[in-house]
């Protein structure tokens, strides 16, 4: 994640994947039943916003209509922003209804737990019900019935994909078509907290008891070897440990691992359930009060918090030890059952302190 955050207030908000796949959907049909492309076109999003949306392309194909949009994020760095999203539709039987193809660049599914069976394109509930709603409004307007085949592409998905999640979750091929609102808010993370949801939700849909939660990858490796679970049971939450933790607790799984650094399990430890330094910083007096009485001033005068756990280190106290203590106590509360660990992992990749998988106090585990 950044390390600073830009004030909300100033930025622009943007249009989901969802959104943009639906007004392409919805230009199309029309396209294809009228011959003539809507542009802009406008849809309802599912909050009743009517945004209109510019058309990148469109043309009639042998036996459809495909329009084209480019997303527009705001000013959220979003990895699908530029990105051409394509649809094309086209008529099916009386009576078969609409139904959904990946084309280039978009994903399949291929693991149970997702909101999508194993074999469906990766085009999410929403967004499925935002283009049913559309085109069958047009489709009556037209006096056809709403039965169309909706191919939803990306040109260089499968390549934007390995900059997500998606290949974690077994979502293979390309990007997902995401989207609740159909509105963006910028930094607001949605699709990273989505992608820690479905992550947790893949593991329990595995049988996983054990699932790993990491700030970075350095942490997730060591966590991985140490433990030598499967890719599944890696949670990438980046500073939302909170997110993970919130998530866990409706959605349990039996053992749990937080590992991070020292600076990011420092804020745990502070009571920080959001571990961006735009959301708080370490607290040099909360870590001089983990040490005994004489090496406080040095901690206190620290340049950082690997500054203070060196100082540490050379006096032979195990600040991490005790900072792990610590955030455990402090994220133990957010879950209701099971077993939970804290790991310290510096940035070699050697693990510094672990207060091993423990029993809840309120939990029934044993």
């Amino acid at each position: 994640m950044e390390d600073d955050l830009p004030d909300p207030a100033t930025l622009r908000p943007g249009w989901t994947t969802g959104a943009c796949a639906t007004a392409a959907a919805r230009a199309a049909v029309e396209g294809l039943l009228t011959g003539a492309f809507p542009d802009p076109v406008s849809i309802t999003l599912p909050g009743g916003q009517t945004p209109a949306f510019a058309l990148a392309c469109a043309e009639r194909t042998g036996g459809g209509a495909r329009v084209g949009i480019i997303k527009d994020a705001g000013d959220d760095p979003d990895v699908t922003h530029g990105a051409l999203i394509l649809a094309t539709v086209t008529r099916r039987p009386l009576g078969s209804g609409i139904s959904f193809i990946a084309g280039p660049g978009v994903g399949t599914v291929t693991r149970p737990g997702l909101p999508l069976p194993p074999g469906e394109p990766a085009i999410n509930p929403v967004p499925r019900k935002m283009m049913v709603a559309e085109l069958t409004a047009f489709a009556t307007r037209c006096g056809v019935a709403a039965d169309f085949a909706i191919e939803i592409a990306i040109p260089d998905g499968e390549k934007l994909a390995q900059r997500t999640m998606n290949g974690r979750l077994g979502i293979l091929g390309g990007l997902s078509i995401l989207g609740t609102t159909g509105i963006v808010v910028p930094y607001s993370c949605a699709a990273w907290i989505h992608a820690i949801h479905r992550g947790v939700d893949v593991a329990r849909a595995a049988g996983l008891t054990h699932v790993i939660g990491a700030t970075g990858d350095t942490s997730e490796k060591a966590a991985q070897a140490f433990y030598g679970v499967p890719e599944i049971a890696l949670i990438d939450m980046g500073d939302f440990v909170g997110g993970l933790l919130k998530y866990l607790r409706g959605h349990p799984v039996p053992d749990v691992t937080i590992a991070g650094g020292f600076a990011k399990m420092t804020k745990l430890g502070q009571g920080l359930l959001d571990l961006h330094s735009k959301r708080g910083s370490v607290d040099l007096d909360w870590l001089a009060g983990l040490v005994p009485e004489a090496l406080r001033p040095g901690i206190r005068a620290a340049n950082s918090a690997l500054d203070a756990l060196e100082q540490a280190d050379a006096a032979g106290v195990d600040l991490a030890a005790a900072v792990a203590e610590a955030a455990w106590r402090a994220a133990a509360p957010v879950l209701t059952a099971g077993r939970l660990e804290i790991m310290i992992v510096d940035r070699q990749g050697i693990l510094r302190a672990a207060t091993g998988l423990r029993a809840l106090p309120h939990s029934d585990a044993r």
